[in-house]
């Protein structure tokens, strides 16, 4: 390998092992400002101790998360500091903007939660986590909107081999992060379900609190089955945006290799991608034209086509991602996305009128489907940015370009090992961490104001 390939990997892995993390801490915010704000409302003691059950393992959730994330800033300027004298005058006004204005308002408001419990007037408490939860989702479109500017650039101009920033609200209002955001928000709130229905479900498995984890198990239900419509409709209209802006990745998603009017979508193909041609192709009639063009007999450009005009626009060379991996990370994707929903659906169905499941397998397809959320999420990222090679930002800079001149194989290659390891013990601690808590359960509560020992740990 050399320095390109290795500094993709290591950027890679530590992108994909960090987003692990933000879909969680984004879902689990507003579920625990939701139950926060139940039990204002109705002093309940269960929604309290829900409230701080589910809030230790969010607080563990959100300090890895921070501690993961913070290498992928300093892999800017010793990996790819090319692209961050290239794009940094644009990239990094969002990036900028996310750290003093979105990252401090969650971690400000995020302490005061944590030590406020009993000193803060309840209200005010609870506006805590509220505001919190607000900057959580805040930092979550100044990021995506940076990395929407690498998929659709605006608001810039080249100048003295750099873009610059032309108009920063341009950059803010980009078509891209518009469809975006919502599509990445309801796959938190999906991913947060899932976790916390998997979670109370091994508590209903195991007879503990059974009546409180009901509760929870219900609302993430609701939560995830929601989000899962969300997800589609928002995914909807990411594809039709993608279509015009990047058709490439479209067609390579599809394995759609010349340019087809009515087209169906494909569910399962094996492709020649030498000779461009599928041996097999498993079709579900006129879906990949309703897909991305909203109409039944709508034209989807095809990878031979697109490659053509794109040689024609950008000089010669390779326009095409890697077929394979960009059309079975979507297949999986959008696989694993439904199961998660028709498990919420399921599982809304068994616990209708205050009925739980009989049967165990129903609160073991529970627990194992936490993982399914993560794995769409992942897959996402995945085809999102390797769908768009060879481009690091589409049709103004590519990656071979972009990586650090003076990078050399050794230091890359020690530093990707390296941060491997870390990021596996990281993960250990994470797990032992969460089990620890999950099996402790929610604390008892003989006075609802006496909250500060739930939250220390």
């Amino acid at each position: 390998m050399d320095v390109l390939d290795l500094s993709r990997w290591q950027f890679g892995i530590t992108t994909v092992y960090h987003f692990l993390f933000v879909p969680l801490t984004i879902g689990l915010s507003i579920i625990v400002a939701g139950l926060q704000t139940a039990w204002h409302r109705t002093k309940k003691p269960e929604y309290l101790r829900l409230t701080k059950f589910w809030g230790r393992l969010f607080l563990i959730n959100f300090a890895m998360g921070v501690v993961t994330g913070i290498v992928q800033e300093f892999q800017f300027g010793m990996n790819w500091s090319a692209y961050s004298r290239f794009v940094g005058d644009v990239f990094g006004a969002p990036l900028a903007m996310e750290g003093l204005m979105a990252f401090f308002l969650e971690s400000t408001f995020l302490g005061l939660w944590i030590f406020g419990w009993d000193k803060l007037p309840p209200r005010l408490h609870l506006a805590t986590i509220w505001l919190a939860a607000i900057g959580t989702n805040i930092s979550a479109y100044f990021i995506l909107a940076a990395n929407s500017w690498m998929q659709h650039p605006v608001g810039y101009r080249i100048n003295h081999g750099r873009a610059e920033l032309t108009d920063i609200w341009a950059v803010l209002t980009n078509s891209t992060t518009l469809v975006t955001f919502p599509h990445v928000i309801f796959g938190a709130f999906l991913t947060a379900a899932a976790f916390v229905l998997g979670i109370s479900a091994w508590f209903l498995l195991k007879k503990r609190d059974t009546a409180l984890f009901r509760t929870s198990a219900r609302l993430a239900m609701v939560v995830a089955f929601v989000s899962a419509v969300g997800v589609s409709f928002s995914g909807h209209w990411q594809a039709q945006i993608m279509t015009e802006q990047q058709p490439m990745k479209m067609a390579a998603a599809e394995a759609l290799w010349e340019d087809e009017s009515s087209a169906g979508f494909s569910l399962f193909a094996v492709g020649d991608v030498e000779n461009g041609r599928n041996h097999i192709n498993l079709q579900i009639p006129y879906g990949l034209s309703l897909l991305s063009t909203n109409t039944l007999d709508g034209k989807v450009a095809g990878i031979n086509d697109i490659q053509a005009r794109y040689q024609e626009l950008y000089g010669p060379g390779d326009y095409r991602p890697v077929v394979g991996l960009a059309y079975w990370s979507f297949r999986l994707m959008i696989g694993f996305g439904a199961l998660s929903a028709l498990l919420a659906a399921a599982g809304l169905w068994l616990s209708r009128r205050g009925r739980l499941p009989a049967g165990r397998w129903a609160y073991r397809l529970a627990i194992a489907g936490i993982g399914l959320p993560f794995l769409a999420n992942s897959l996402g990222w995945i085809f999102t940015e390797m769908g768009r090679q060879p481009w690091t930002v589409f049709g103004i800079m590519r990656t071979a370009a972009a990586v650090s001149p003076t990078a050399d194989v050794p230091s890359v290659a020690i530093t990707l090992v390296g941060f491997t390891l870390v990021y596996a013990v990281l993960a250990v601690i994470e797990v032992r961490l969460l089990l620890k808590f999950i099996r402790i359960g929610p604390h008892e509560q003989a006075e609802p104001e006496a909250s500060v020992p739930a939250l220390s740990y």
